[in-house]
């Protein structure tokens, strides 16, 4: 079992999701956003670390995603959004948690089977994979969506180094088979 934390990042909305890995299960534990309200970058960067700080502290995750930032066509924007990202993984890193970082393309493809999915058609299949009866705001979606994410390519992961383990020990054994002692 495991808690993954998924993060959306944003300067004014930072979207949070928090799920549970259980085998192959995913069940839902908390969403929300973290609202900065200020007009001062500095402070809303206080309150992006402060609040995914206090969020972690209380739930406790021991995995989580972060979305990448993607190329907006204003420079000012993207550097907002840049800070904002990295103010959410200090405040992970800071409580020691390791950060693995998905695409937009990667995370729709994961939850929707399509990387170019739209945010509607994420929050569906965030409530229809973690069985909500309530649609979660956009960026608190897209937040779980990034945990989901997580949890699939990590459990894929898991599969993949169990099967390589298995494979070199297969090849240990072919290798020795035709051998004679």
């Amino acid at each position: 079992m495991s808690l993954i934390i998924g993060i959306d990042p944003g300067s004014r909305l930072t979207g949070y999701g928090i799920i549970e890995k259980n085998g192959q299960k995913l069940s839902f534990i908390d969403a929300g956003t973290i609202r900065t309200e200020t007009t001062e970058m500095p402070e809303r960067l206080k309150r992006i670390f402060a609040g995914i700080d206090r969020i972690v502290k209380f739930h406790g995750p021991t995995e989580a995603a972060v979305e990448q930032v993607f190329m907006a066509q204003n420079p000012d924007s993207a550097l907002k959004l840049g800070q904002a990202r990295g103010a959410a993984i200090a405040a992970l890193v800071n409580l020691d948690l390791q950060v693995a970082e998905y695409t937009a393309r990667q995370i729709k493809q994961s939850v929707v089977g399509y990387g170019a999915a739209d945010k509607e058609q994420v929050q569906m299949m965030v409530m229809k994979l973690l069985n909500l009866s309530i649609q979660p705001q956009a960026d608190a979606a897209d937040a779980l969506a990034a945990a989901i994410c997580h949890a699939h390519a990590s459990g894929s992961m898991s599969k993949l180094a169990v099967l390589n383990a298995l494979g070199g020990m297969a090849r240990g054994r072919s290798r020795n088979s035709g051998r004679r002692r």
